[in-house]
């Protein structure tokens, strides 16, 4: 069924019961009284009751007229809630979408997420883990906004920025299993220390090899100190590993150096959260 007013009919009954006459309600809806009249009419019209009792002195509300007013400012006062909410909403940043290896996520992201926060309290964060292929490709098709990536990247539709430079170390049991000198722990395929990791073991002739695939960091070198085989991850990282069950050597320099990159689309629109966490980077590293 129709509804046969809006949010200005019930402000102009608010008007006219707290006036007491058409003459007040129409200063305070700043018209002229023949309006105000003409409106009142069509109103009580379609409802089919009157509002007010007309006397020389002005008007006074039925109870129609009374249980409408009540209706009305509940009504009111939850336009003006609906109102504040969507814009505080509109005000609110963006959701941040990011990305990052989950090495970079272990011991990286968290004091950057802090300082974001501490900036944006409003902002909300969500951060998908994975290998810097999958990450290269979610950010080209726009499922995240930016991504901590190893490098180098080189794409005409991506910017990538130097976030972070890690030193990349063998992790190797100290009590091995047999095999092990020819298993690699690594995350699965696309990942850049993986690659690094399979190109140490090309040219060091450990042929054949197998590649023990793990979604985790801890996973790795929990495997690691199991004596299952080795692992190349930054050495930020390996000082997780168990000191008492796992080497770490360091790898020849043109392997051992690794870029960390902060990739975003080169069209995509400015967001305030990459920008304040990019400024959140310490320049050192």
């Amino acid at each position: 069924m129709e509804i046969p007013f809006d949010l200005p009919a019930l402000r102009l009954v608010l008007a006219v019961g707290e006036a007491g006459s058409l003459s007040g309600a129409a200063e305070r809806l700043h018209t002229v009284q023949s309006n105000v009249t003409t409106r009142l009419r069509r109103l009580e019209d379609a409802l089919g009751c009157r509002l007010f009792e007309r006397h020389a002195r002005g008007v006074v509300p039925t109870e129609a007229g009374r249980r409408l007013a009540a209706y009305a400012e509940r009504i009111l006062a939850l336009a003006e809630e609906a109102g504040a909410a969507l814009r505080a909403e509109a005000a609110a940043p963006p959701p941040l979408r990011l990305g990052a290896m989950e090495t970079t996520a272990a011991v990286r992201l968290p004091p950057l997420l802090a300082a974001l926060t501490q900036a944006m309290p409003d902002l909300t964060v969500t951060v998908e883990t994975g290998p810097t292929d999958a990450l290269v490709e979610q950010v080209l098709a726009g499922r995240l906004d930016c991504a901590f990536v190893g490098g180098p990247v080189d794409h005409a539709a991506l910017v990538a920025r130097p976030a972070f430079v890690e030193t990349l170390v063998l992790v190797t049991p100290r009590r091995p299993a047999a095999g092990a000198a020819a298993t690699l722990v690594a995350f699965r395929a696309g990942c850049s220390y993986r690659a690094r990791a399979e190109r140490l073991l090309r040219e060091t002739g450990r042929l054949p090899y197998r590649v023990l695939e793990l979604g985790t960091l801890d996973g790795i070198l929990g495997c690691v100190a199991a004596g299952i085989g080795m692992a190349v991850v930054p050495a930020a990282t390996a000082a997780r590993a168990d000191a008492a069950a796992v080497r770490v050597e360091a790898l020849p320099d043109p392997l051992a150096r690794t870029e960390t990159l902060l990739l975003t689309r080169r069209d995509a629109a400015p967001h305030a959260g990459v920008a304040a966490l990019a400024g959140h980077i310490p320049p050192s590293t």
